[in-house]
């Protein structure tokens, strides 16, 4: 199905209110000032599938049942499949620019389990793939968001989840039933869920049998009876509860998802204590999320590139001595896009059909992600000037005080040709997107840097590049990497 903006606005609405910020709950989330502006970002996803210039990029066809589906809820099983995921995450940053996890972590999540569960299903004798089939079918057909989660609180970072002082620090099972699972615990850091109606929850890490009851993965309502949902802290949020051109009209949220022993029914139980699948659901997950996470940073830096170059004109100056700052945004975005990208097509598709990216080189971009945007945002500050980077100047009540106002806008202004108003929301945007609640996970958004390096480390052949230089070098002594002393 593809639905309307409106549809999906009724949706939110007709949900358990769940949700929590600042220790209020939030009756609805689609006018909530803490909420409404993420609901907005993914809003816009759905005014793109219903035109004509964006319908191919939020719409394909169902390779299950033919007809026309919101792309979020498809599986990618070719290189055009996954790269079509990257064009709609760089869209959608155009549209909003920021993160909107309810088009991105479930979409990814569903397709590394169609995988997994096959492969369990062939070892194990379990029915988890139909199962997964029947829940896709229906998520299909009322073309949902479904925000996915993989993150636990953890706890102490030196202990195993089983030997944690508190079991719940890491979502777990607690309870094995005929008709599905108990969960408890906690995930952290979760994007969109606000804005989205299904969870798809994954195991956090690869386990050993010890750790057995927190290999799960299932997908529940977000409003299922057990969850609780507080929405975090970030940078400026609380302008987001303002009006007025001190944050955009589009915004990001993450939150904390506590269950209290939550049940789960078994149709929606896609892994259930089969650790040893745990750390390939990892794999799978991170090649393609750290491929496609390239095109969500450049959509960001076209953003920046266009809000810095809206700062050039409202100072009444010309764009061209910035010219190679911008040409180095530029480089930089489309670095992570083509390296993500390269990524894909380096990739192959699993029995199954799903496309599954190449796991070194989406590491490898991961890094990328890690350091590139944040020069593009260094830039960003440098060619707005001091205005953008400390944000130093009087909030939107003061510019519109009667009073005040006047006083104000006659020192703001600046180019002759543009408004004092036009300069502020630039500078706001500018703001937000290198400094203030905009700025997505680029360092630890979808794993740390330091863990892709370990990737990297693990798929770079040392002995076979030393083969190679042994070769050019005419070096025929056997060279050893010493041995460590004895202590």
């Amino acid at each position: 199905m593809v639905r309307t903006r409106e549809e999906y606005l009724q949706s939110l609405k007709s949900m358990r209110p769940n949700v929590y910020k600042f220790g209020e709950l939030i009756e609805d989330v689609t006018t909530h000032p803490y909420t409404r502006k993420a609901v907005e970002s993914h809003a816009r996803g759905f005014d793109g599938a219903n035109s004509a210039e964006e319908k191919d990029i939020f719409v394909t066809v169902s390779s299950l049942t033919g007809k026309e589906i919101m792309r979020q809820n498809s599986l990618m099983l070719s290189q055009e499949d996954i790269m079509n995921n990257a064009r709609l995450k760089r869209t959608m940053y155009h549209k909003c620019g920021t993160c909107t996890g309810g088009f991105c972590v479930g979409w990814n999540a569903q397709n590394v389990m169609w995988a997994i569960t096959s492969d369990m299903d062939e070892e194990y004798g379990t029915d988890y793939h139909e199962r997964l089939k029947q829940w896709l079918l229906t998520a299909e057909e009322r073309g949902i968001l479904v925000a996915g989660a993989l993150t636990d609180a953890k706890g102490d970072r030196s202990l195993k989840p089983s030997g944690q002082p508190d079991p719940d620090s890491n979502l777990h099972i607690v309870e094995y039933r005929d008709d599905g699972v108990v969960i408890s615990g906690c995930k952290a850091m979760i994007c969109g869920v606000a804005a989205s109606e299904e969870i798809f929850l994954l195991p956090g890490s690869g386990y050993k049998e010890g750790d057995k009851d927190y290999a799960l993965s299932c997908v529940v309502p977000k409003d299922i009876e057990g969850l609780t949902i507080v929405e975090t802290r970030h940078v400026s949020d609380c302008r987001d509860a303002e009006e007025g051109f001190d944050s955009p009209i589009t915004g990001v949220t993450q939150a904390y998802l506590m269950f209290d022993r939550v049940f789960v029914p078994k149709g929606r139980v896609f892994m259930a204590g089969e650790f040893k699948y745990s750390g390939k659901v990892i794999e799978y997950f991170t090649a393609n999320y750290r491929a496609c996470i390239g095109a969500c940073v450049a959509g960001q830096g076209d953003v920046m590139i266009g809000a810095a170059t809206l700062m050039i004109r409202a100072n009444g100056l010309s764009s061209k001595p910035f010219k190679d700052k911008m040409i180095n945004m530029s480089v930089n975005n489309e670095t992570t896009y083509a390296v993500g990208i390269g990524a894909m097509a380096l990739g192959r598709q699993h029995k199954t059909g799903v496309w599954l990216s190449d796991n070194k080189v989406a590491h490898v971009n991961k890094i990328h992600v890690a350091s590139l945007p944040y020069q593009t945002k260094l830039l960003c500050q440098e060619i707005g000037g001091g205005i953008v980077e400390t944000g130093c100047f009087p909030s939107y009540r003061d510019f519109t005080d009667p009073k005040l106002g006047p006083m104000i806008q006659k020192y703001v202004k600046a180019g002759v040709n543009v408004s004092a108003d036009t300069r502020a929301r630039a500078a706001r945007l500018s703001e937000w997107l290198t400094v203030g609640g905009g700025i997505p996970g680029c360092m630890h958004g979808g794993g740390s840097p330091d863990g892709a390096r370990m990737v990297v480390h693990a798929n770079t052949p040392y002995e076979e590049f030393v083969a190679y230089a042994k070769d050019i070098a005419g070096i025929a002594e056997d060279v050893k990497e010493p041995e460590k002393p004895k202590k």
